[in-house]
């Protein structure tokens, strides 16, 4: 009998990474997606390169038509309000606007960006915390609805007001804990406080500024309605008292936006479709919520008050994809695959908070692994996407990032790369670019060089 002993060999473990040959099997074949919109992609990018971003607008007009229709059936008065940060390249206004979207803009820019797209005054309403006295004269004329953020600005809106004679309308914004959310109490004055009421016996006494409207705006990818139903009560209950103690007659009761996308936030495990309400569902929350609280105003004597929303995410973020096309291939340290695209977070900010769907634009062969997805920016940071299972895709291989229809357009910046090209399919199918790529001479336009700085680079001379 031998007593040959087997060398002793330190036990480890092998993580069975998804989508690889192992024991469990393997998984399905990588979907791919070759139009958007009705339109072919890969010949788009042909023409007119890569990156690119492609806007639909039959899906944009389908979004704020099904938005209105859900509030609409619900309540008898309502106001739709684009949100101008969310994405103000004109096409995607106009498109809005057309639909009876009015304006709501956060900045002197976006007012003029507004006025400069035929809105009248009387259809914007101004929100934010800066608005210096130039603007505010400018929006007085115009009849805009100013919404008052802090008392140096309610001072300042009553000189104005009062150099030029005018009433003026006003909408003040209020801020409280809903329990669903966490309060925004850097905007507006606080309920619980006291501060709002304190504000609110103010514009009570002023000779020129008149309280008409409330607002107020919960936060970000609101994925709980009830959230708005608290919103609306504690709203409802302010105006109750305002009213009381100030005389004045509420108008309006802004609710903000707020509502979520088919994103999905990055921590968010389960998919969007899971996770996200739909239009309809935050349609009737609000508006019975609404309904209730105001159901007694009638028996007062006053008008039920007009429901100002202001959404922009949800109405334009599926409308709108970005192309890009492999550069190159690396396999990282911990053995996982990651490939460098020709887009970074300089064009897709929101990857920052947002695990995009990331679809090739071809048929793959292979297994799908675990990806990590760069950017072509010189900055450790350009992460598209930490994780997400993709085949093996080659040098020139085109995806799809989506949905981007939402801040991409608005929080981009010029740094490493040019901005590229962003074309619109009308409804028509057919193709326009919205918004011209970048180039030096656009890039550099705005500077200017002192005289002696223009000599052209020479060799230093040698002592």
């Amino acid at each position: 009998m031998s007593t040959t002993k087997n060398k002793w060999q330190k036990p480890t473990l092998t993580a069975h990474r998804m989508g690889a040959l192992n024991k469990f099997g393997n998984t399905s074949p990588q979907q791919h997606l070759e139009a958007f919109a009705g339109v072919a992609l890969l010949p788009l990018m042909e023409q007119y390169g890569s990156p690119l971003f492609v806007i639909s607008e039959q899906r944009l007009r389908d979004n704020v038509r099904r938005l209105l229709r859900a509030f609409e059936t619900r309540y008898s008065d309502v106001v739709y309000s684009w949100s101008y940060k969310t994405n103000y390249l004109a096409a995607v206004c106009n498109t809005l606007h057309q639909e009876g979207a009015w304006a709501e803009v956060v900045s002197a820019f976006e007012y003029e960006k507004a006025r400069s797209n035929g809105v009248p005054g009387n259809k914007i309403l101004f929100n934010g915390p800066h608005k210096e006295r130039a603007i505010l004269e400018r929006v007085v004329r115009d009849g805009a609805r100013i919404h008052i953020d802090h008392l140096d600005e309610l001072y300042l809106l009553e000189s104005v007001a009062r150099d030029l004679g005018q009433q003026v309308d006003v909408t003040m914004r209020l801020n409280f804990d809903t329990g669903y959310t966490e309060p925004w109490t850097r905007f507006g004055f606080n309920i619980e406080s006291g501060q709002a009421m304190d504000a609110a016996r103010v514009l009570g006494h002023s000779e020129v500024l008149n309280l008409r409207g409330l607002h107020s705006h919960l936060g970000t990818f609101v994925l709980d309605p009830r959230a708005y139903a608290a919103q609306i009560n504690i709203m409802c209950a302010f105006m109750t008292q305002v009213e009381m103690d100030t005389g004045c007659e509420i108008e309006s009761i802004d609710i903000g936006g707020g509502f979520a996308s088919m994103n999905t936030l990055h921590g968010t495990y389960l998919p969007p479709e899971q996770v996200v309400p739909s239009v309809d569902q935050y349609a009737e929350v609000i508006c019975s919520t609404l309904n209730a609280a105001v159901r007694h105003r009638s028996a007062q004597g006053k008008s039920k008050p007009r429901l100002i929303m202001e959404s922009g995410r949800g109405v334009v973020d599926d409308a709108e994809v970005l192309l890009t096309s492999v550069v190159a291939n690396k396999r990282l340290p911990d053995g996982r695959p990651s490939l460098v695209i020709d887009a970074g977070v300089n064009v897709m900010f929101t990857g920052f908070w947002y695990n995009h769907k990331v679809t090739p634009l071809q048929p793959q062969e292979g297994m799908a692994e675990d990806t990590v997805v760069y950017g072509p920016l010189c900055m450790n940071i350009d992460v598209m996407r930490a994780s997400v299972m993709l085949p093996p895709m080659n040098v020139g291989d085109a995806m799809m990032f989506s949905p981007v229809g939402a801040y991409n357009n608005t929080q981009w910046m010029q740094f490493i790369e040019y901005r590229p090209h962003v074309l619109w399919v009308d409804t028509e199918k057919r193709i326009s670019v919205v918004r011209e790529a970048e180039n030096l001479a656009i890039v550099t336009g705005p500077e200017r060089v002192p005289a002696h700085l223009q000599e052209p680079f020479r060799e230093q001379q040698e002592g």
